[in-house]
């Protein structure tokens, strides 16, 4: 029989670790010598269009405290739009949102920031009634993103709620008022500042007195991050925001406790997780600091996060899904009271039904299978998340100084320095964009040229009415979305193919397939993007290695292109790109372009008539640009 003693394990054993702990100096070491002479800084460490710095490894911060909001411990709020122009819609497209999961709505006004020519009437109280009928305002959270007239929107809301007999402070109300906001976003502001200051305890004064409890205000920094803003500059802004608002209710005799009470905050998430989660935690300590700085009490500030508008596309627009759910993940991990997440065809036009229940669902499953909420801060000891959050706030703090220095955020917009600021990271986003070093799969990356467009509904967004003759009048905060410059691209060649005046180009490849397929998949791609199709004949290798030129300028002539793209490896440039973009010429190719940096040969290149390169790190704009004016001119001539 077995003697199972030989088999028992020795309880008092220390357990065997054969993997002993390495130091970060030790780890370095490894990872110099792993890049063999190349640049650390350059090669391993990541910098942000916004001045952040990404190391690659941190260590667990131990030291930690989480950063706790209104709600640890319990669930965000699930926000839906309320922004369909005719009101029975409205009602039925936001109670099918309640019925399906949202606990809130967000009625968005027309003229106001995020309605993009949606957007309810601010008609009479009646209308605005019949858009919320069936709607239990005393079980839902409300926010009211109003137009130009903010009063008048707020009006309305407070008699809908005296007609069905509610009282006000039982509702869970945020009013939006952002005088601000209207004047970043529509360049105008009706009074001068002075006086809209004293307006605004008014506005507290009127719906505080009816039992509202508020917030009134709204600090909303999404207006900043759509102008191509900067994690830091968009908190800034907020802060900014808040600043302005706490001393303009102060003059007119409110407290300052109160005053800050009556501030609401709104961020735009977007699909850099660990960006959009360090943001949010930043946004609340910062208030903790300003809130020291005041003498206040220490109490957390109300957030709601919405996915960002900045990076929806117009194409491949399933893939907004995906960047919809990260966004929302980081809302829901940094600690948002609220979250939005806009449906995935909000670039095309107003959402229908299944884009709303898309929209809601994400959240839903982050919630309700995954349940993020259990967790207060789960940031919190994070090594890399705890360096970004404090980063974040160092570079906000100084934005914001820099705000106040100027003499306040209504100053710095009229005097046109907030504007320049958030213009040239816009400028460095554009940048990386165009050169590919950021990338939106489905549009500047990995392009569909067969896709389905999506469907949106039937109504055509009307524009907002543009105030004139106001007391200030300023250079407004633009809204951009980053596919912007490849979408504009690819609708030039939807026009020029709708009319069958768009040809392919000719994938021109030297020597044999293996040596010439990686840079033709790279053209392919890159054409793409631009909404150009490529055209590749099979090999014209010879059995040398070399290419058979009649051969392929006999494919040119068949693929019915009337431009070229050399692919090739670097050897078979060297001996035949010369001649190869010589013979394409000669046979009718109006433009000849070589896929790879030209090197040393670039001279040589340029005089047999090759007209440009294209190579990971160009500027695809400006290339795709070049590439599509040729069928413009030619379309011109024939005219």
């Amino acid at each position: 029989m077995t003697d199972q003693r030989k088999h028992a394990p020795m309880a008092d054993a220390p357990p065997s670790n054969p993997f002993p702990a390495a130091s970060e100096a030790e780890w370095r070491a490894a990872a110099i010598k792993a890049l063999k002479g190349g640049d650390f800084e350059r090669k391993l460490v990541t910098r942000s269009a916004g001045g952040l710095v990404i190391q690659p490894l941190y260590q667990r911060r131990h030291d930690a405290e989480p950063v706790a909001g209104a709600r640890a411990g319990s669930r965000w709020g699930i926000t839906a739009r309320v922004d369909h122009p005719v009101a029975g819609e409205a009602s039925s497209l936001a109670l099918a949102d309640l019925e399906g999961g949202a606990d809130g709505l967000t009625l968005v006004f027309h003229g106001s920031r995020g309605a993009r020519g949606f957007g309810l009437p601010t008609t009479d109280a009646a209308t605005l009634a019949a858009a919320l009928a069936g709607v239990s305002l005393d079980l839902v959270r409300i926010r009211l993103e109003p137009a130009p007239q903010a009063r008048i929107a707020c009006r309305l809301f407070a008699e809908v709620v005296k007609s069905q007999r509610l009282t006000p402070a039982d509702l869970d109300i945020d009013f939006g008022i952002d005088p601000i906001g209207l004047l970043a976003r529509s360049g105008v502001l009706l009074a001068p500042w002075a006086d809209v200051g004293i307006r605004l305890g008014d506005m507290m004064g009127e719906f505080g007195g009816q039992g509202f409890r508020g917030p009134f205000f709204a600090c909303d920094g999404r207006i900043a991050h759509e102008a191509g803003a900067s994690e830091a500059q968009e908190l800034a802004y907020a802060l900014a925001s808040a600043s302005a608002y706490m001393r303009a209710l102060a003059g007119c005799g409110v407290p300052l406790a109160q005053a800050e009470r009556a501030l609401s905050f709104a961020l735009a998430i977007d699909a850099d997780q660990f960006a959009g989660i360090a943001k949010i935690r930043a946004l609340r300590r910062l208030m903790a600091e300003v809130q020291r700085a005041c003498g206040l009490d220490q109490a957390p500030v109300s957030i709601h996060a919405e996915t960002a508008f900045r990076m929806l596309t117009r194409r491949d627009t399933p893939v907004n899904m995906l960047r919809n759910a990260i966004a929302a993940f980081a809302a829901g991990v940094g600690g948002a009271d609220s979250v939005a997440v806009l449906p995935h065809t909000t670039a095309l036009g107003l959402a229908d039904g299944f884009a709303r229940r898309v929209a809601r669902n994400t959240q839903s499953v982050l919630m309700e299978e995954s349940h993020l909420w259990r967790v207060v801060d789960p940031a919190a000891g994070s090594g890399a998340l705890e360096a970004l959050t404090d980063q974040v706030c160092a570079q906000a703090w100084e934005a914001f100084q820099e705000i106040e220095r100027e003499g306040g955020l209504v100053a710095s917009l009229c005097d046109g320095h907030l504007q320049a600021r958030i213009a040239a990271v816009r400028a460095r986003r554009d940048g990386e964009m165009a050169t590919g070093k950021a990338a939106l799969t489905g549009t500047s990356s990995y392009p569909d040229l067969g896709e389905t467009p999506e469907r949106v509904l039937d109504i055509a967004p009307v524009p907002a009415r543009q105030a004139e003759g106001g007391s200030l009048s300023i250079t407004p905060l633009p809204t951009a979305r980053l596919s912007e410059p490849f979408e504009a691209l690819r609708d030039r060649a939807a026009a020029l193919a709708g009319s069958g005046r768009l040809k392919p180009v000719f994938l021109a490849g030297l020597g044999p397939a293996s040596g010439y397929r990686p840079r033709a998949d790279f053209a392919r791609g890159l054409l793409a993007a631009g909404g150009l199709s490529a055209r590749e004949p099979d090999t014209v290798a010879e059995a040398d290695g070399g290419t058979d030129l009649m051969a392929l300028t006999e494919a040119f002539k068949a693929s019915g292109a009337a431009l070229a793209v050399l692919c090739g490896s670097d050897e078979s440039y060297a001996a035949e790109a010369a001649d190869a973009a010589i013979a394409l010429g000669a046979s009718g190719a109006e433009a000849v372009w070589l896929a790879g940096r030209p090197g040393e040969h670039e001279a040589r290149f340029l005089s047999a008539g090759v007209a440009g390169f294209i190579f990971t790190g160009c500027d695809m704009i400006v290339c795709l640009d070049a590439m599509l004016s040729l069928n413009e001119v030619r379309d011109d001539a024939t005219a």
